[in-house]
């Protein structure tokens, strides 16, 4: 992960346990649980477990709790991805694409790439006019932006939340 300027290795800035770890496994799984559910699961009391959750959205480990909705119930059928070319990658304008791109509801992620692409976009859309008016009206007439090339998702085979957190 990048982060400040600097890549941070997960075991080196913070030190968690194995027992940290197995709170984080148990909750990138089901964010929901009560916090004596979640303590049964890792085995310890809930007093201790609770202040270890703390502790880790304190040092960036948790970040939120979040609700996985269902897209296609919402109305939003079509999943896109967009490959985006920067005419200009002085830090001044990636900053301000990312900002932009954060204030657009359709773009769900944004990710900076190395190589020939800048950006890769995860935009929804209710369905192919939508999409087509959004990339016409907000992401091909961006400012800087010199190429766009996208591709349609036909499914979702699975979607793993959070990352393989190591236990023992």
């Amino acid at each position: 992960m990048i982060g400040s300027g600097r890549i941070r290795n997960f075991m080196s800035d913070h030190k968690i346990d194995n027992i940290d770890r197995q709170i984080l496994l148990e909750l990138q799984e089901d964010g929901r649980m009560t916090n004596v559910e979640l303590a049964e699961r890792v085995g310890i009391s809930p007093p201790p477990c609770l202040r270890r959750v703390r502790n880790l959205e304190e040092k960036g480990y948790i970040k939120g709790f979040n609700a996985e909705v269902d897209q296609e119930l919402l109305g939003f059928g079509v999943t896109i991805f967009a490959y985006v070319g920067l005419s200009s990658q002085a830090e001044s304008d990636l900053v301000a694409f990312e900002e932009l791109m954060r204030s657009l509801p359709e773009v769900r992620e944004c990710h900076m790439l190395s190589g020939e692409i800048d950006f890769l976009l995860k935009i929804v859309a209710s369905n192919m006019d939508a999409f087509q008016r959004f990339l016409t009206g907000q992401l091909t007439c961006a400012p800087n932006v010199s190429q766009v090339k996208t591709s349609l998702a036909v499914r979702a085979s699975f979607r793993k939340a959070g990352v393989p957190i190591p236990t023992s």
